[in-house]
Protein backbone atom coordinates (compact mmCIF):
# COMPACT_ATOMS: atom_id res chain seq x y z
CA UNK A 1 0.00 0.00 0.00
CA UNK A 2 1.23 3.47 -0.92
CA UNK A 3 -0.15 6.57 0.80
CA UNK A 4 0.45 10.29 1.01
CA UNK A 5 0.28 12.18 4.28
CA UNK A 6 -0.67 15.74 3.42
CA UNK A 7 -0.48 18.64 5.84
CA UNK A 8 -1.83 22.10 5.22
CA UNK A 9 -1.01 25.58 6.50
CA UNK A 10 0.87 26.14 9.72
CA UNK A 11 1.41 22.46 10.45
CA UNK A 12 5.11 23.01 9.83
CA UNK A 13 4.98 25.02 13.09
CA UNK A 14 3.94 22.08 15.26
CA UNK A 15 5.59 22.29 18.66
CA UNK A 16 5.79 26.07 18.61
CA UNK A 17 2.30 27.08 17.45
CA UNK A 18 -0.22 27.08 20.30
CA UNK A 19 1.19 24.04 22.13
CA UNK A 20 -1.81 24.09 24.48
CA UNK A 21 -3.98 23.14 21.49
CA UNK A 22 -1.60 21.29 19.16
CA UNK A 23 0.95 19.83 21.59
CA UNK A 24 4.70 20.22 21.85
CA UNK A 25 5.76 17.55 19.35
CA UNK A 26 7.68 19.08 16.43
CA UNK A 27 6.66 18.55 12.83
CA UNK A 28 9.92 16.68 12.13
CA UNK A 29 9.28 14.33 15.06
CA UNK A 30 5.74 13.71 13.85
CA UNK A 31 6.98 12.84 10.35
CA UNK A 32 9.57 10.42 11.77
CA UNK A 33 6.83 8.73 13.87
CA UNK A 34 4.55 8.43 10.83
CA UNK A 35 7.35 6.99 8.69
CA UNK A 36 8.34 4.47 11.37
CA UNK A 37 4.72 3.42 11.91
CA UNK A 38 4.10 3.06 8.18
CA UNK A 39 7.24 0.94 7.79
CA UNK A 40 6.09 -1.29 10.68
CA UNK A 41 2.75 -1.74 8.88
CA UNK A 42 4.35 -2.40 5.48
CA UNK A 43 3.08 0.86 4.03
CA UNK A 44 5.02 3.14 1.70
CA UNK A 45 4.44 6.72 2.82
CA UNK A 46 5.29 10.12 1.39
CA UNK A 47 4.78 13.12 3.72
CA UNK A 48 4.14 16.53 2.21
CA UNK A 49 3.29 19.92 3.73
CA UNK A 50 2.38 23.24 2.19
CA UNK A 51 0.99 26.54 3.34
CA UNK A 52 -0.46 27.02 -0.17
CA UNK A 53 -3.80 25.66 -1.29
CA UNK A 54 -2.75 25.12 -4.91
CA UNK A 55 0.27 23.07 -3.86
CA UNK A 56 -2.03 20.78 -1.84
CA UNK A 57 -4.27 20.37 -4.90
CA UNK A 58 -1.15 19.53 -6.93
CA UNK A 59 -0.10 16.90 -4.34
CA UNK A 60 -3.53 15.25 -4.63
CA UNK A 61 -3.26 15.23 -8.44
CA UNK A 62 0.27 13.83 -8.20
CA UNK A 63 -1.04 11.04 -5.97
CA UNK A 64 -3.65 10.19 -8.59
CA UNK A 65 -1.03 9.88 -11.33
CA UNK A 66 1.28 7.94 -8.99
CA UNK A 67 -1.65 5.56 -8.30
CA UNK A 68 -1.44 5.88 -4.54
CA UNK A 69 -3.87 3.87 -2.43
CA UNK A 70 -4.85 6.51 0.10
CA UNK A 71 -4.35 9.91 1.67
CA UNK A 72 -4.08 10.95 5.29
CA UNK A 73 -4.98 14.64 5.16
CA UNK A 74 -4.84 17.42 7.71
CA UNK A 75 -5.80 20.42 5.58
CA UNK A 76 -5.48 22.83 8.52
CA UNK A 77 -7.53 25.99 8.06
CA UNK A 78 -8.35 24.99 4.47
CA UNK A 79 -10.69 22.40 5.99
CA UNK A 80 -13.17 25.21 6.57
CA UNK A 81 -12.70 27.15 3.35
CA UNK A 82 -11.52 25.09 0.40
CA UNK A 83 -13.88 23.88 -2.26
CA UNK A 84 -10.79 23.39 -4.47
CA UNK A 85 -9.47 20.67 -2.14
CA UNK A 86 -12.88 19.01 -2.00
CA UNK A 87 -13.06 19.02 -5.80
CA UNK A 88 -9.54 17.57 -6.11
CA UNK A 89 -10.40 14.72 -3.73
CA UNK A 90 -13.68 14.03 -5.49
CA UNK A 91 -12.07 14.16 -8.95
CA UNK A 92 -9.32 11.70 -8.05
CA UNK A 93 -11.46 9.45 -5.84
CA UNK A 94 -8.49 8.46 -3.66
CA UNK A 95 -9.63 7.05 -0.30
CA UNK A 96 -8.87 9.83 2.18
CA UNK A 97 -8.99 10.13 5.96
CA UNK A 98 -9.36 13.66 7.32
CA UNK A 99 -7.21 14.27 10.42
CA UNK A 100 -7.27 17.06 12.99
CA UNK A 101 -4.94 17.15 15.98
CA UNK A 102 -7.40 19.15 18.08
CA UNK A 103 -11.08 18.36 18.57
CA UNK A 104 -12.46 20.78 16.00
CA UNK A 105 -16.03 20.15 17.21
CA UNK A 106 -15.12 21.52 20.65
CA UNK A 107 -13.57 24.71 19.28
CA UNK A 108 -14.92 27.80 17.52
CA UNK A 109 -18.16 27.35 15.57
CA UNK A 110 -16.50 27.97 12.18
CA UNK A 111 -14.13 25.03 12.74
CA UNK A 112 -17.04 22.59 12.86
CA UNK A 113 -17.65 22.99 9.10
CA UNK A 114 -15.47 20.76 6.93
CA UNK A 115 -15.63 21.27 3.20
CA UNK A 116 -13.51 18.18 2.52
CA UNK A 117 -15.35 15.71 4.77
CA UNK A 118 -17.86 14.66 2.08
CA UNK A 119 -14.94 13.29 0.02
CA UNK A 120 -13.41 11.35 2.95
CA UNK A 121 -14.01 7.81 4.15
CA UNK A 122 -13.44 8.84 7.80
CA UNK A 123 -12.43 11.67 10.11
CA UNK A 124 -10.11 11.45 13.12
CA UNK A 125 -10.33 14.54 15.32
CA UNK A 126 -9.02 15.35 18.77
CA UNK A 127 -6.63 12.41 19.18
CA UNK A 128 -3.49 14.52 18.97
CA UNK A 129 -0.80 13.45 16.57
CA UNK A 130 -1.75 9.81 17.18
CA UNK A 131 -4.67 10.56 14.87
CA UNK A 132 -2.28 10.24 11.91
CA UNK A 133 -1.44 6.67 12.92
CA UNK A 134 -5.13 5.88 13.40
CA UNK A 135 -5.78 7.23 9.91
CA UNK A 136 -3.18 4.87 8.44
CA UNK A 137 -4.94 1.99 10.20
CA UNK A 138 -8.29 3.14 8.81
CA UNK A 139 -6.88 3.17 5.27
CA UNK A 140 -5.41 -0.31 5.78
CA UNK A 141 -8.77 -1.58 7.05
CA UNK A 142 -10.55 0.06 4.13
CA UNK A 143 -8.20 -1.60 1.64
CA UNK A 144 -8.67 -4.97 3.35
CA UNK A 145 -12.46 -4.50 3.12
CA UNK A 146 -12.25 -3.75 -0.61
CA UNK A 147 -10.05 -6.82 -1.15
CA UNK A 148 -12.73 -9.09 0.32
Amino acid sequence: MKIYVLNGPNLNLLGVREPGIYGSESYDTLIKRIEAYAKEKGVSVKCLQSNHEGALVDFIHEGFYERIDGIVFNPGAYTHTSIALLDALKATDIPTVEVHISDVNAREEFRRQSYIRPACIATVSGHGTNGYLEAIDLLLASQAEVAR
